[in-house]
């Protein structure tokens, strides 16, 4: 089994990347194969609602100038995926709004191939808006016919400068189990 994690911050060794790596750990000790993927590598654009990966169901998404279908390959790939992302005016960077864009459309086009696979979002927030950018998260989840396994509270930590999230108890235990309940889905999942 494998997970794929998706960090849509700017900083590679940030809050979010550290969070995102407490839910990998827990599921590296149950077995599981992890990746990190960092989406701040190179820009992505948003859907430009051409329509092309409808047409084509090739699960290709049409623009290709940059890395996004090599992304959407690593989800295929993956039985579980995470999309981690620090809160950036009450919502998602446009990074990782790109990827769920784009990644949503060439699924949904090519008869939602990323069904019943496991998703879960993680967000970091300074003070407020995380909420928002958590369900902004989840709804690619659950339009795209994921399941979503649930945590001891909504999978959010607080901090602002690098490695703060850290003072942060219930949001680094919140990680932790989010990665147990993770992992213990996709065992139920793939017996």
């Amino acid at each position: 089994m494998k997970v794929v994690a998706f960090n849509g911050s700017a900083r590679k060794k940030g809050n979010t990347t550290i969070l995102l790596n407490l839910v990998l750990e827990e599921l590296k000790k149950e077995g599981i194969v992890t990746e990190l993927v960092q989406l701040s590598a190179g820009p992505l654009q948003g859907c430009s609602a051409c329509f092309k990966c409808f047409k084509k169901k090739n699960g290709r998404c049409a623009v290709e100038k940059d890395a996004l279908n090599d992304y959407f390959q690593k989800m295929l790939s993956a039985d579980g995926i995470l999309l981690g992302s620090p809160t950036y005016f009450a919502d998602l960077t446009a990074q990782m709004k790109a990827l769920i864009e784009r990644c949503g459309m060439v699924s949904r086009g090519g008869g939602d191939l990323l069904k019943r696979k496991v998703g879960a979002a993680v967000v970091v927030a300074r003070r407020a808006g995380a909420i928002h950018a958590f369900s902004s998260m989840n709804y690619f989840f659950l339009i795209g016919q994921m399941i979503v396994p649930g945590s001891s509270y909504w999978n959010v930590a607080v901090g602002r400068e690098p490695g703060e999230v850290h003072t942060d108890e219930e949001g680094i235990q919140t990680m932790k189990t989010l990665g147990q309940n993770m992992a213990w889905l996709l065992k139920k999942i793939n017996a």
